[in-house]
């Protein structure tokens, strides 16, 4: 019966149906941007030549390479008692809540969800999850401070070359900055320094009146989770190390499918170090601040975004094109991929549950 009731709450956060929000939403906003800025003329002018589907497949193989980097951190993180195969699959989910949520976070709360369904203690999902926050936010502890020491605060948006130049753009992407660090921090010190706290956290949720049927259940995490870090924190140097470049390098790959897209369409931008990173830096201040938008998977304000924080390098005639080719590759595929893998995966889930059951 609980697992009936678990299957029901992630069908209730995963239901297909809830793809139709995001999908109306990210195409009204393009076809908006094609009626007022398509250009017929510019479009002809692309040279349809091999180098176009080079570049668009090189991108398709960063991400390519993205989820596999994802699949493998959940291996490790997991001890290895999710397969490949497996880490393959809920990424692909985790992907698809991600798409269907106002924010990231929304997307790790119904992972925590899936991960207790897949023979996980609800202690070592919850242990895996916040750890994946911590390594995410690492990665941008990293990276911010040296694409902007490297690139200037130009990597921000066109406009902005000095703090003077400052707009509500760049504010709002330091806010999410600080906001980022805060509760990547919390989540650290938390996991590695006091996990006690955490327990106590569960216990005083468990206090509370509208939380009370799930009192029982939240001290038990609580302690499971203290149990959880006390092991995370015996683990050896080398999984550490192998979880923190697996999300390096699904970040970084994630980030890099840009400058294929402009490059694809875009022969007028020259192809060197400089303009590449600063294309790429240009995709983690965007990230950063459509990871802020209410809209499922910030779509419609991507979309509409991508435009402005690109204007130096695609002409505006040409953006839709761009944006909706980046779109197709970075999140409509998880959104279509959800489809298809969800159903069949919550059948799956359901079965063994059934199975279960009658075995007893």
């Amino acid at each position: 019966m609980r697992g009936k009731k678990n299957i029901d709450t992630t069908l209730r956060k995963l239901r297909i149906s809830r793809i139709i929000l995001p999908i109306c939403i990210g195409i009204s906003v393009v076809c908006y941007l094609f009626w007022s800025h398509f250009d017929i003329q510019a479009f002809k002018s692309i040279d349809w030549g091999y180098q176009v589907f080079a570049w668009l497949l090189l991108g398709v193989l960063f991400y390519v390479i993205r989820h596999l980097a994802y699949s493998y951190r959940l291996f490790i993180l997991s001890d290895k008692k999710l397969s490949l195969r497996k880490s393959a699959e809920l990424i692909f989910i985790w992907e698809f809540a991600t798409t269907i949520s106002p924010t990231s976070l929304g997307g790790s709360a119904v992972a925590m969800i899936f991960l207790s369904l897949e023979r996980l203690k609800t202690a070592r999902a919850v242990t895996i999850v916040l750890y994946t926050i911590v390594l995410d936010t690492f990665f941008f502890v990293v990276s911010v401070p040296l694409l902007l020491t490297i690139l200037g605060l130009n990597v921000i948006r066109p406009e902005i070359f000095t703090w003077d130049d400052m707009n509500g753009y760049g504010i709002t992407f330091f806010i999410v900055f600080a906001i980022m660090l805060t509760y990547g921090f919390i989540f650290y010190y938390g996991l590695f320094h006091r996990p006690d706290q955490i327990k106590k956290l569960m216990a005083f949720f468990a206090r509370r009146r509208i939380l009370r049927r799930y009192k029982e259940k939240l001290i038990q995490t609580g302690q499971d989770i203290e149990n959880s870090s006390r092991r995370l924190r015996a683990k050896s140097p080398d999984l550490h190390i192998k979880a923190i470049l697996a999300t390096f390098t699904a970040w970084i790959f994630k980030f890099a499918l840009m400058f294929c897209i402009i490059y694809a369409f875009i022969d007028t931008v020259p192809r060197t170090l400089y303009h590449t990173f600063m294309i790429y830096g240009r995709y983690e201040t965007m990230w950063a601040i459509t990871a802020a938008s209410p809209t499922p998977g910030g779509s419609g304000l991507a979309e509409y975004l991508f435009g402005g924080f690109y204007s130096d390098y695609v002409p505006l005639s040409l953006a839709v094109v761009v944006a909706f080719t980046w779109r197709i590759i970075a999140y409509y595929t998880y959104l279509m991929a959800g489809v298809i893998i969800v159903p069949a995966w919550i059948r799956k889930i359901y079965n063994r549950k059934k199975s279960v059951n009658l075995g007893e």
